[in-house]
């Protein structure tokens, strides 16, 4: 008996553990595929590369930079199973504020004659200031009053763009002052693109803030029994979002040296499906800051490509409608799969 048990258990080897690769794995192959796709297009219709000029691809990363640094906000939002729709409504009002308190001395019409030439951080923190409290209004609206974030979010969009049109009548504020328009020049957006990612990168993955933030999305009551303080994480959360809507409002106002009442206009839509494409779920608890990079770019790389071949407007946004549905359909498959495992 002890020697069959012993064949047995030599003739029955440990089944190998399986490999797991990271999940921003697939999605950086469809960034790549696209990308190839377009420099294969391009050499067939355009007698030209896509991949290959240099400038084209960093007017690229600029456009879709601004566009990052709202996502990298929304992710977290997701994460706790919530949405964020008045990013692009914020940073309108945040470019307007922050535009006219950068105003030079010779600006025609400034809207604050006695504040012109004002050091360049107080602009800046003024519009910091205007996305905390569009954030903190969501936050507390969603966890005091229970009300769902679709909601929430949507009427502060309507007010904060409403704001945005009133604070000067509808006017745009020009003439800014050229350290402010500094912050919009050359690389810088993508500089403050990619250190924002970096350092909610590291506060997701290593934090006490990150471990709740997943906690919450990935079931509210637990942790509210394990001891987390959900509403007021949850306002820490979409104030962090407003603030990042903030800063991406000073850029935009910053690289076209002026303030507009239209600025900002889907960039929400835009944010949101960079975080799904970029594997966030919908359903909460799952999300990478590297993966909506990864999603940023996807953005940018359909949109440039498009424009490359010479593709009308209006096929982009059919095309990016497309790709959001087809995030949510596989996110909902990754769930299905996920439920069925477990």
């Amino acid at each position: 008996m002890p020697q069959a048990l012993a064949q047995q258990t030599v003739s029955t080897p440990a089944a190998p553990r399986s490999r797991r690769w990271p999940p921003e794995l697939s999605i950086l192959m469809v960034l790549v595929g696209l990308a190839l796709g377009f420099e294969l297009l391009g050499w067939i219709f355009e007698r030209q590369s896509f991949l290959l000029n240099e400038q084209r691809l960093v007017v690229m990363i600029l456009q879709v930079s601004v566009i990052g640094i709202i996502a990298i906000g929304v992710t977290q939002v997701i994460i706790t199973g919530g949405i964020d729709l008045s990013s692009g409504s914020v940073v309108a009002l945040t470019a307007m504020v922050a535009a006219s308190l950068a105003q030079s001395a010779d600006a025609v019409r400034p809207v604050y004659p006695s504040l012109t030439e004002l050091p360049v951080i107080v602009p800046v923190v003024a519009g910091l200031a205007v996305g905390a409290a569009a954030g903190l209004a969501n936050g507390t609206l969603i966890a005091r009053t229970g009300i769902p974030a679709f909601i929430a979010t949507l009427g502060v969009m309507v007010t904060a763009r409403g704001l945005a049109r009133w604070y000067t009548r509808g006017q745009p504020v020009s003439m800014l002052g050229d350290t402010y328009a500094g912050i919009g020049s050359g690389v810088v957006p993508v500089v403050i693109f990619l250190a924002t990612a970096l350092v909610f990168h590291i506060a997701l993955r290593f934090t006490r803030y990150g471990k709740f933030t997943y906690a919450i999305g990935a079931n509210p009551q637990a942790a509210r029994v394990s001891g987390i303080n959900v509403s007021r994480h949850l306002i820490v959360v979409y104030t962090i979002a407003g603030v990042l809507s903030g800063l991406a409002g000073i850029v935009t106002s910053a690289r076209a040296v002026s303030g507009q009442a239209g600025m900002g206009m889907m960039y929400e839509l835009d944010a949101i499906a960079a975080a799904v494409i970029g594997g966030a779920s919908l359903s909460g608890g799952i999300g990478r800051i590297t993966g909506t990079v990864i999603g940023t770019l996807i953005l940018g790389v359909v949109t440039s490509g498009f424009t490359f071949l010479r593709i009308d407007a209006y096929y982009q946004e059919i095309v990016k409608g497309m790709i959001i549905i087809a995030a949510v359909i596989a996110d909902q498959y990754r769930r299905r799969m996920r439920d069925a495992r477990a």
